[in-house]
C-alpha cells in the first residue's frame, strides 16, 4: 500500500430496511371479519325465511335483520353519517311489511323490487352524501352500481378475513391428509366389495346401516342458496361500510350542463307546442268536461272513442315532461327577462299537458264505467296520477330549486307504490264491479275473479249472499277455487295477512267445508 495516497472514507453502511406495512387487501371496509360473519348469518337466515312456496312475514324480518346488521357493524359513527338519509328507512319498512300484507303477485313483485332499490340507495348513502342531491339519471347509476357490489365485496371479504399464512403453515399436514384419503378409499372399496359378497349376514347388515338418503340435491341447493344470499348481504354491507377515498354521486349538487341551444330557437319550439296543445285541450274540455261525454263522439262507438288515443295521450304527457327537462337543461338564458319568458312558456306547456292527461284519465273512467275495472286499468290510473304529480312538480321547480326535481320524482314513484298497497287493487276491483253490476243490472264478469288473489276473497265472500241465481252460482265456484288454493296453511315465515283473512272469511261462511263439485 502506498502511504502517500490518502485513504478514501468508507461509504456509510446502508440502514437496515424496514418493511413497509402490508397494505390491507380490503382497505375500504371496516371490520371485514365481522362483516363476513354477518353476511354468512344473513345468508342462512334468508335461506330459512325465503326458501318457501310463498313469501310473507319472512321478507320484512330479513330486511329488518339486514338493517340491524348494518347499524351494528357501523356503530354510532356510522349512524351519525347515515342520519341525513335515514328517511329512506320509512318507505323501506312500509313496502317490506306489505309483502306480509298483500297476496297479489303484482304487488309482491313491485314491493320486492322497490325494497331492493331502497336498500341499494341506503347502502350507497350510509357512509356519506345525500339522496336529494342526485340528478334524475343518477338514481339509475347508483342503483345499478350498488347492485353489482356482491361481485366485488364478497370475494374480497373472504380473502381479507381468512388467515392465508396460517393455512400455508399447515399445508404439509393437509397435503398428507389428502394423500392418505386418496390411498385409503380405493383399498376400503375393494375389500368392502369382497367381504360383502363373502357373507350374507354381513352384507344385509351393512345394507341396512348404509340405506339412507343423503339428499345431496337438497344439500347442494341449500348451500347454493345460502352462498347467493350471503353474497348479496356482503355487497350491501360492504358497500355501506366502505372507506370513501373519492367523491361519489350524491356528495355534491348536480352541476348544470353547458347550454347549447339558443334562446330564440327554444322559444319558437315552446310556443309552437303550446299552441298545438291549447287547440287540442280546448276540444277535450269542450267535449269531455263541458259537453255531453255520456254519448259517443260522432263516427265512433262508445268503447272505440273511450279507448281511441288513450295510449297516445299518455305518451304525449311523458314526452312533454322529457322535453321540458331537456329544454331547461340545454337552453341559453343570459338575461332575467329571458329566464322569466322561458319559465312562463314551459309552465304553460306543463299546464296544457296536465289538461291532456286529465283527458286521458277521463276517457279511461268512461270506459271503466261501461265495462268495469281490471288490474291493468287500476294500475294505469295510479300511474297517470303519479305522472301528473311529476309534471306539476316540474312546473314548481322551474321557478324554485330546479335541482330538487329528481328527488320529488323519486318520492312520487315511492308514493305511487304505497298508494297501490293501501288501495288494495283487487278488493277495489271486486267492490266497484259488484256496485256497477247492481247499478246497471248487467251480468257480472266472474271469469276475472278466478285470477285474483286472496286480497279479493273477503269481498267476494261478502258479495256471494247478495247476488242472484246464475251470478251467485258462478261466484260460489270462484270461492271453491280460492278454497283449494288456500287449503294448505302457511308456515310462520309464509304468514300473510290477506291469506289469513281470506281463510277466516271462507271458514265463517261455510265455504271452507263445502264440497268441491257443485
Amino acid at each position: 500500500m502506498n502511504p502517500s495516497v490518502p485513504l478514501s472514507p468508507l461509504p456509510p453502511s446502508p440502514a437496515p430496511s424496514v418493511a413497509a406495512p402490508a397494505r390491507p387487501l380490503l382497505p375500504w371496509v371496516r371490520a371485514p371479519r365481522r362483516t363476513l360473519a354477518a353476511s354468512l348469518a344473513l345468508g342462512v337466515f334468508a335461506e330459512v325465511l325465503l326458501d318457501r312456496p310463498r313469501w310473507g312475514l319472512g321478507f320484512p324480518l330479513l330486511v329488518a335483520a339486514l338493517v340491524g346488521a348494518l347499524a351494528w357493524l357501523g356503530g354510532r359513527e356510522g349512524w351519525q353519517r347515515a342520519r341525513p338519509n335515514a328517511w329512506l328507512l320509512a318507505p323501506l319498512g312500509l313496502v317490506s311489511a306489505f309483502v306480509a300484507v298483500r297476496d297479489s303477485s303484482w304487488l309482491l313483485a313491485l314491493n320486492v323490487l322497490t325494497a331492493a332499490v331502497l336498500l341499494m340507495l341506503l347502502s350507497h348513502f350510509w357512509a356519506a352524501g345525500r339522496v336529494e342531491r342526485l340528478g334524475l339519471t343518477d338514481y339509475a347509476s347508483v342503483v345499478l352500481g350498488a347492485a353489482v357490489q356482491p361481485l366485488r365485496y364478497a370475494p374480497a371479504l373472504v380473502r381479507d378475513s381468512v388467515d392465508v399464512q396460517g393455512i400455508k403453515a399447515h399445508s404439509r399436514f393437509l397435503g398428507a391428509l389428502s394423500r392418505g384419503l386418496l390411498l385409503t378409499l380405493p383399498v376400503l372399496f375393494v375389500f368392502g366389495l369382497l367381504l360383502d359378497s363373502a357373507d350374507g349376514v354381513f352384507s344385509s347388515t351393512m345394507q341396512r346401516l348404509l340405506s339412507f338418503d343423503l339428499g345431496l340435491d337438497v344439500v347442494v341447493a341449500r348451500t347454493a342458496g345460502v352462498a347467493f344470499s350471503a353474497c348479496v348481504a356482503a355487497g350491501v354491507l360492504g358497500h355501506a361500510l366502505r372507506r370513501r377515498a373519492v367523491k361519489e354521486l350524491g356528495d355534491a349538487e348536480v352541476t348544470a350542463a353547458t347550454p347549447r341551444l339558443g334562446f330564440i330557437e327554444a322559444l319558437m319550439l315552446i310556443f309552437a307546442v303550446d299552441a298545438l296543445f291549447f287547440v287540442f285541450a280546448a276540444f277535450q274540455v269542450a267535449y269531455l268536461f263541458v259537453g255531453d261525454a255520456s254519448s259517443p263522439a260522432s263516427g265512433y262507438s262508445f268503447a272505440e272513442y273511450a279507448r281511441r288515443g288513450f295510449f297516445e295521450l299518455v305518451v304525449v304527457s311523458a314526452l312533454t315532461l322529457a322535453l321540458v327537462m331537456a329544454l331547461n337543461r340545454w337552453t341559453r338564458r343570459e338575461t332575467r327577462v329571458a329566464q322569466t319568458v322561458f319559465r312562463a312558456g314551459t309552465s304553460l306547456m306543463v299546464a296544457l299537458t296536465l289538461v291532456i292527461l286529465a283527458s286521458a284519465m277521463r276517457r279511461l273512467s268512461l270506459y271503466e264505467d261501461a265495462f268495469g275495472y281490471t288490474l291493468l286499468r287500476v294500475h294505469t290510473h295510479v300511474f297517470m296520477v303519479a305522472l301528473g304529480a311529476a309534471l306539476a312538480w316540474r312546473a314548481v321547480t322551474l321557478w324554485w330549486k330546479p335541482e330538487r326535481f329528481a328527488v320529488g320524482a323519486f318520492a312520487t314513484a315511492l308514493g305511487s307504490v304505497l298508494v297501490l298497497n293501501f288501495l288494495n287493487p283487487e278488493a277495489f276491483i271486486v267492490r266497484h264491479n259488484l256496485e256497477r253490476s247492481a247499478r246497471t243490472g248487467g251480468s257480472l264478469d266472474t271469469e276475472m275473479f278466478f285470477d285474483l288473489s286472496a286480497d279479493a276473497v273477503p269481498g267476494l265472500v261478502q258479495a256471494a249472499s247478495t247476488l242472484q241465481n246464475g251470478d251467485q252460482w258462478r261466484l260460489e265456484t270462484v270461492l271453491r277455487e280460492h278454497r283449494e288454493r288456500l287449503s294448505q296453511g302457511d308456515t310462520v315465515p309464509e304468514w300473510n295477512l290477506s291469506r289469513f283473512l281470506a281463510r277466516r272469511a271462507l271458514l265463517r261462511t261455510g265455504a271452507w267445508s263445502a264440497p268441491v263439485n257443485p
